[in-house]
């Protein structure tokens, strides 16, 4: 089993973080602290092999933490799940080895996503002494990758003019509101799955606001349209 940390100063999240983390198998929870002095304690006497770490907590962030593990020479990995997308703190986490950074909020398939492709490389090194260079091209230096430059006048595939259409009369409704997947599946009898991609499509152009709420269950994303950028979406259209 592949023992984790989870480092995150949010009660609230970090509970989330520890259910996501027990609905993918192969992992088990060593621990959950809240700041970087603890999980320094932590780490000196307890093997670790995957950290899943905040940026933002009181005291020192997490990033000094990152960078904390890689001067001792801890054989432990880290997943950066934070608020913070500044591009500086990106890169440094990156060249100070994080393995995969998540930005709240993020859907539990970003998450499951992390996890597996860590698992996977996790056990083919425990499985190889020597590894060659086609295998480690194709395991660990290639790793999938979505395609993101799809073309500016056209829909992303599966997605079309005639739903997007559909779908931006009931946000436009929505005035200045907050809303779901739910409640925009609901109202246009489009299924939850079909709407979300639109939903995150759009939130990716730029043109609805991405939020995150805790309530009971998995945390609940929350859209609101941010008219300036309408432009965005008439293209589309």
């Amino acid at each position: 089993m592949i023992q984790v940390l989870i480092v995150e100063d949010d009660p609230m999240v970090a509970a989330f973080n520890k259910r996501y983390l027990q609905e993918v198998k192969g992992f088990r929870l060593a621990g959950m602290v809240q700041t970087v002095k603890t999980a320094m304690e932590f780490l000196v006497k307890e093997q670790v092999d995957l950290i899943l770490l905040d940026v933002y907590m009181p005291g020192a962030n997490g990033l000094e933490l990152l960078r904390f593990i890689r001067e001792k020479n801890m054989a432990s990995d880290v997943i950066l799940i934070t608020a913070a997308a500044e591009k500086e703190k990106i890169q440094s986490a990156l060249r100070f080895g994080a393995v995969d950074y998540l930005i709240k909020p993020f859907e539990f398939d970003r998450f499951q996503q992390a996890l597996i492709q860590y698992k996977e490389k996790y056990h083919f090194f425990a499985n190889h002494q020597v590894i060659g260079q086609e295998e480690l091209d194709e395991r660990i230096l290639s790793a999938d990758s979505k395609q993101v430059d799809e073309s500016l006048d056209e829909l992303p595939k599966g997605l079309t003019s005639n739903t997007l259409q559909a779908i931006m009369h009931v946000i436009k409704s929505k005035g200045e509101d907050q809303f779901s997947t739910d409640e925009i599946s609901e109202i246009t009898l489009i299924s939850r799955v079909s709407v979300r991609k639109y939903l995150k499509f759009l939130a990716n152009i730029g043109a609805l606001k991405e939020s995150q709420t805790y309530g009971i269950g998995r945390p609940v994303n929350l859209y609101r349209l941010k008219e300036e950028n309408l432009g965005q979406v008439n293209r589309f259209i």
